[in-house]
């Protein structure tokens, strides 16, 4: 029904009407209203506790009433529609941007927007509320010559430069997190792409039409909008930004195709049903090769979100297992250790001749028998030193304590062992007497009388060389000698507890690889360091021990210091 000499008719539900001279108006407008309205719903009821959603709806639902307005502006025949609604127009587009901003704050930040930032960002909209039904917001409006010839307030002027300054802040805070944060770029960089090329898009069609008066120009902006929610959704899922997996990414994909499938019942050209319909069928490839992809992705990660919840747990078995077996070493060792104490008393006893006298040749039985006791007293203490290094459970009695007579107890120790083996074992001490240090010198001959036994036990030529030395912070002890040398590849593992290298396997069978691994321990509880060097294989090899003259951290008296194992812990 006509109402005027213009031949309006009058619209249908504020929107629909003939009056819209273009129809491509509904398609530019309609498909990015359903695409927003349910992106934005489902997300939001996807997870409506997270601020992200919240926030994301906020947006689409501004929009959505944007193109409504707008729409409206279009489609009515009534000059007081057109007033009414232009005034309102001004306040969801520049809650566009806003909500844009804030969008993008809160998915750089990971937190809320500042209280007072937010005050800020609402101090914008004041002039709005003053201003939004006076002249400044449209001047002048015009339908006596049906043309609706329109002219704008500097209200929008106001409205366009916050718009500017909302995508300035949007630009400038994605560039600074993406310089920043490296692990998170390709995320930002599509989250970010998305936001501007729409609000470019929206902006280039709202000022455009401002500037040349020209709004069926304007209006073609809001092609922009399919692309913000092409970057979301592949965001969604290629990033899982909003916590939804691939039943989201189907539901997306199958709502889209079904929204620019209903633009057909609205198309009334020719071309217009063209459009859509190349619309609908490369939406459809796209979505295709997009669930596809995303489907084999989420695949993938499941996988491997179940492979590592499977090493969690066998962690963990292997942390239980290994406190078991150091509650086993210790419990055996304690047991052991008593027997073959009392063995190797009384082998002392006998070759003595505490129980009288015996033949050579039994001597040479109980020598042998002695030796080799001996060696398990030495196995069955490194057992029990591990077992209380893993546990925490060493106990260190600190005392001011002069080092060389300790190193002169020990080397005259061996010296029948080096003799029994046609080789030298010699010291060099320093001209000056060093100062008292602060160390558990039984822990430190312990360490001393292992390096030197090694040292003797892995050479078959020429001898080893004890030197005692200082510096102004320190006392060194270097144990150097002429044997079997370390391959490079062992140097690396050396202190490691249970290995031993190939060349030390070959020449002695029995050793179980524990004495470099508590002697590093006892060596780390003094403040000091332990290394050793060697020019390769048969070349023989040198350890170093360092230990601090004044160090602030040892008191004198019994302590439980962390041992290497708690400090790399």
């Amino acid at each position: 029904m006509l109402i005027n000499s213009c031949g309006w008719d009058i619209a249908k539900y504020f929107i629909f009407s003939e009056n819209v001279f273009d129809p491509l108006i509904y398609y530019s407008h309609l498909t990015p209203f359903f695409f927003a309205l349910f992106t934005g719903i489902f997300l939001f009821f996807g997870n409506r506790e997270k601020l992200l959603n919240k926030i994301f709806i906020f947006l689409t639902i501004s929009l959505c009433i944007w193109i409504i307005f707008d729409l409206i502006l279009w489609a009515t025949e009534k000059t007081e529609y057109t007033m009414f609604f232009w005034s309102l127009l001004v306040f969801p587009e520049l809650l566009i941007y806003a909500s844009a901003y804030y969008f993008m704050y809160v998915f750089v930040k990971k937190y809320d927007l500042p209280f007072v930032q937010k005050m800020v960002l609402s101090l914008f909209f004041v002039p709005l509320i003053f201003l939004s039904s006076t002249q400044y917001n449209l001047q002048y409006f015009d339908l006596t010559n049906c043309d609706r010839e329109a002219i704008e307030g500097s209200l929008w002027y106001y409205t366009y430069i916050a718009e500017a300054i909302f995508t300035f802040l949007i630009l400038i805070l994605s560039i600074r997190v993406f310089l920043n944060k490296k692990e998170e770029r390709r995320k930002i960089f599509y989250i970010s792409t998305g936001i501007l090329l729409f609000l470019f898009s929206f902006s280039w069609g709202n000022i455009s039409g401002s500037l040349f008066n020209d709004w069926s120009i304007g209006q073609y902006g809001l092609f922009g909008i399919p692309i913000f929610i092409i970057f979301i959704g592949y965001s969604i899922i290629k990033f899982n930004v909003f916590d939804i997996k691939l039943i989201g990414a189907q539901a997306l994909v199958m709502a889209q195709l079904v929204l620019i499938g209903s633009m057909l019942f609205f198309a009334t050209l020719t071309i217009s049903r063209i459009l859509i319909g190349v619309t609908l069928f490369g939406t459809s490839i796209a979505g295709w090769f997009l669930i596809r992809s995303v489907k084999k992705e989420i695949a993938q990660k499941e996988q491997y979100e179940k492979l590592s919840h499977t090493l969690a747990i066998a962690n963990e078995k292997l942390k239980e297992l290994d406190t078991t077996k150091s509650e086993f070493i210790s419990i055996a060792s304690h047991q052991l250790r008593t027997p073959l104490t009392a063995i190797k008393g009384y082998l002392s006893l006998l070759l003595e001749g505490s129980y009288g006298s015996v033949s050579s040749q039994v001597s040479d039985v109980l020598n042998k028998l002695y030796l080799v006791n001996n060696r398990l007293v030495h196995l069955v203490e490194d057992l029990l030193n591990v077992s209380r290094i893993e546990a925490g459970r060493i106990q260190y009695n600190f005392e001011p304590t002069q080092i060389e007579p300790i190193i002169v107890d020990l080397v005259e120790m061996f010296k029948s062992s080096a003799n029994d083996k046609h080789l030298t074992l010699d010291i060099h001490l320093p001209e000056k007497t060093l100062p008292l240090i602060v160390v558990d010198p039984n822990k430190i001959k312990e360490v001393v009388s292992n390096l030197i036994d090694n040292s003797i036990k892995y050479t078959k030529v020429g001898g080893t060389k004890v030197t005692i030395e200082s510096t102004a912070l320190v006392v060194r002890i270097i144990i150097a000698d002429t044997g079997i040398g370390i391959h490079p590849e062992d140097m690396k593992n050396l202190f490691q507890k249970f290995l031993r290298s190939k060349e030390t396997t070959k020449m002695v069978v029995s050793g179980a690889g524990l004495g470099l691994y508590v002697g590093k321990s006892f060596i780390d509880a003094h403040g000091g360091k332990i290394w050793a060097e060697s020019d390769g294989p048969d070349k023989g090899s040198r350890f170093i021990i360092e230990l601090p003259i004044h160090n602030d951290t040892i008191k004198i008296g019994t302590s439980d210091q962390p041992t290497n194992t708690e400090k790399n812990s």
